[in-house]
């Protein structure tokens, strides 16, 4: 691989459906942390990557992804601006099924998951990464942008409560993140945010609402009616991807984050 790729796709997007110049290219990153896949192809002329954010084959339940070595990979193909979308449960019952809500902040409730920082000690470094402003302010002004342009309904600020999955809440738990500020759930957002954030890679988070959380509906909660949310709303999500990665110049982004020297990255 001789060319660097500046903006990245991760979770819950067809690359197939994407409109891209030429047939993509399917690789696995080796790094430190484990390998990953991903798709290498161009979108209007630019160079994008996809990962697999379960794997190849969607097989790794939330609670088993190797987070670290999707970042890492990340890093290692020269990536500088990360789209990261989610399907999340509302947690009050003002989100729809169907609605974009982009990320302005989160609430880690993982309390199972190993491998959440880069800085564990490992070669002597300790460093506590900030997060005053939990995602990037210039790809969020990149989404709205784009969701303007468009027309595409668009909720510009959002509690994310990451949960280790891989079942649902309950409706006690949904009450309890609701009183909390929590505007969805989801079970892959943290540790990826704070990860990117760490290497040094900016990030936005785009989760689309599939189900109310359980206890607002009387319905039981199905992950077929999560699939059929992400199918509906696919070419929506599809064109307001392709609409900021159209708007944003990646490489022009300035630093963020701690920005820690992974090794083989």
């Amino acid at each position: 691989m001789n060319q660097s790729y500046p903006i990245a796709i991760i979770g819950g997007t067809g690359v197939g459906a994407f409109p891209l110049d030429a047939a993509p290219e399917s690789i696995i990153v080796s790094t430190h942390y484990g390998d990953a896949y991903a798709t290498l192809g161009k979108l209007r002329g630019k160079p994008v990557a996809f990962l697999a954010r379960h794997g190849a084959g969607h097989k790794l339940p939330p609670h088993k992804i190797n987070y670290r070595a999707n970042i890492a990979a990340l890093v290692k193909l020269g990536v500088r601006a990360v789209f990261a979308t989610t399907a999340v449960g509302g947690m009050h019952l003002g989100l729809k099924p169907g609605d974009f809500v982009l990320l302005s902040d989160f609430i880690d409730f993982t309390r199972d998951r190993d491998n959440k920082t880069f800085f564990d000690g490992e070669g002597g470094m300790v460093v506590h990464t900030d997060f005053t402003r939990p995602y990037s302010d210039e790809l969020r002004g990149v989404v709205i942008s784009a969701a303007n342009r468009l027309g595409i309904a668009l909720r510009t600020t959002g509690i994310y409560l990451a949960g280790d999955g891989p079942r649902y809440e309950s409706p006690a738990e949904v009450r309890l993140f609701a009183q909390w500020g929590a505007d969805v759930a989801g079970m892959t957002g943290v540790p990826e945010t704070t990860l990117a954030r760490e290497a040094g890679l900016h990030y936005a988070g785009l989760s689309l609402v599939t189900n109310p959380g359980a206890g607002l509906s009387d319905s039981p909660l199905k992950h077929e009616e999560v699939e059929v949310a992400m199918r509906e709303a696919a070419p929506r999500l599809r064109e307001l991807l392709i609409e900021a990665i159209t708007q944003l110049d990646a490489v022009s982004l300035p630093p963020i984050g701690p920005g820690v020297p992974l090794p083989g990255a």
